[in-house]
C-alpha cells in the first residue's frame, strides 16, 4: 500500500510503498478515506534528533477516517464496511481515567508504551490503519468523512477546551480565540453553538480573520501588540472571561493573559512553546491557566453530535495521497485556510 511517511530526521514527508498491515488478535483494519493533516506533525519533523521520541520511519496522520475493512480475532461491536472515525489519544483502557473515556489522560501510556496513531504508531495517511481496539472507533453515523474527519481532533480539542469554561462564558461575557486556522475556526463555531458569549478572534492573517467572521466571530483583530487592549475596550477595561490560545508561541501567550479579566480561564492549546507567568500580582485576580491535552471518548460523540445538528462547518482543503507532501508545506507556510484533508484511497 501507499503511505506518506517521515523517515529521516529534518527531511521532509515522502510517500513510499509498505506492506499492506493485517490486525492481530483485538485489532482493526481500516480502508482509509479521509486524513487530516495538522501542525502537530510539523512540530515531530522539526524535532532534533536529540531526543526524537518515536521510531522511524514514520507513517503521519492523527486523524483518522474510514470503513472496516477486516477484523482481528476477537473483535466485536464494528461491522465490515463500516464508516468509522478513529478516536485518537489511545490509552491502556483500564486505569482509572480510561475507565472514565478520558485516554486522553491515561496514566500509563509511558509504561506501556501507547502512541496515538501518526504520534508514534502508523498513522492514517496511508491507504490502510491499523486501530488497536474498537473502542477507538466512532460510528459515523451518515456524517461525510471528509468533513468531519478533522473533527477527530480540530474538533475535539477546542471542544474538550472550551467545555472547562462554559460556566465562566455566560451572557454578557466574552471569549477571545487567538489563532483561527484549523482549530481556532472550528472553537469560533463551538462557542457561538454553546454559549452566549461575544467571541473575539485574533490571528496574523487577514485571510484566517475573514474565515473566523464568516463562521461567526463576532469581532476579528490582527494578532498584534495592539489586540489586547483592543479587547479591553470592547470590554469597558473588563478583559475576557475566557482565552483560548491555539498558537501557544510566546507573543500570543503574552496576549492572551493581557486579554484576561478578573477570574478569567486562560486555556493553552498551542503547542509553540509559549509559557505564561503565574503569581500574585503576574495576572488579575484568581485567574486560571491551563494546558489541555485532546479529549475524552465521549467528548468525540458529542462533537459529532454538534456536527449532525449543523453547528460546525469546518472548511477543508482536499489533497490526493501523492499530493501530502504539498499539503504539508503549505500548512507549514501558512497558506491552508481552515483543515487539509487527504484523500488516500480518492
Amino acid at each position: 500500500m501507499k503511505a506518506l511517511q517521515y523517515r529521516e530526521i529534518g527531511a521532509a514527508p515522502e510517500v513510499v510503498e509498505i506492506p499492506t498491515p493485517e490486525p492481530k488478535p483485538g485489532e482493526v483494519l481500516l480502508k482509509v478515506t479521509a486524513a487530516g493533516v495538522c501542525h502537530s506533525d510539523i512540530a515531530v519533523m522539526e524535532w532534533p534528533a536529540e531526543g526524537f521520541p518515536y521510531q522511524l520511519p514514520l507513517t503521519l496522520g492523527h486523524e483518522g477516517a474510514g470503513t472496516v475493512a477486516a477484523l482481528g480475532d476477537g473483535v466485536t461491536g464494528v461491522e465490515i464496511g463500516e464508516s468509522v472515525a478513529v478516536y485518537g489519544p489511545w490509552g491502556c483502557g483500564r486505569c482509572i481515567k480510561c475507565a472514565a473515556g478520558e485516554e486522553n489522560y491515561c496514566q500509563r501510556v509511558r509504561e506501556l508504551d501507547i502512541n496515538p496513531p501518526g504520534l508514534g504508531s502508523p498513522g492514517a495517511i496511508a491507504e490502510y490503519l491499523i486501530v488497536d481496539d474498537a473502542r477507538h472507533l466512532v460510528p459515523l453515523g451518515g456524517l461525510d468523512p471528509v468533513q468531519t474527519v478533522p473533527l477527530t481532533d480540530a474538533g475535539l480539542t477546542p471542544y474538550h477546551a472550551i467545555k472547562k469554561s462554559l460556566p465562566k462564558l455566560a451572557p454578557g461575557s466574552t471569549a477571545v480565540v487567538i489563532g483561527t486556522g484549523g482549530l481556532g475556526h472550528v472553537a469560533v463555531q463551538l462557542l457561538r453553538a454553546l454559549t452566549a458569549a461575544r467571541v473575539v478572534a485574533l490571528d496574523v492573517s487577514e485571510d484566517k480573520l475573514e474565515l473566523a467572521r464568516k463562521v461567526g466571530a463576532h469581532e476579528a483583530f490582527l494578532s498584534n501588540g495592539e489586540a489586547a487592549g483592543k479587547v479591553k475596550d470592547l470590554t469597558g477595561g473588563i478583559g475576557a472571561q475566557a482565552v483560548f490560545d491555539f498558537v501557544g508561541v510566546a507573543p500570543t501567550v503574552a496576549t492572551a493573559g493581557a486579554c484576561a479579566s478578573v477570574e478569567a480561564d486562560v486555556t493553552i492549546v498551542g503547542i509553540g512553546g509559549g509559557t505564561l507567568p503565574v503569581g500574585f500580582g503576574a495576572l488579575p485576580f484568581e485567574v486560571s491557566v491551563k494546558a489541555p491535552y485532546w479529549g475524552s471518548r465521549d467528548e468525540l460523540i458529542e462533537v459529532f453530535d454538534l456536527a449532525r445538528g449543523g453547528h460546525i462547518d469546518v472548511h477543508v482543503e482536499t489533497y490526493s495521497l501523492e499530493e501530502a507532501p504539498r499539503a504539508y508545506e503549505r500548512l507549514h507556510a501558512g497558506q491552508i485556510n481552515g483543515r487539509a484533508v487527504i484523500l488516500p484511497n480518492g
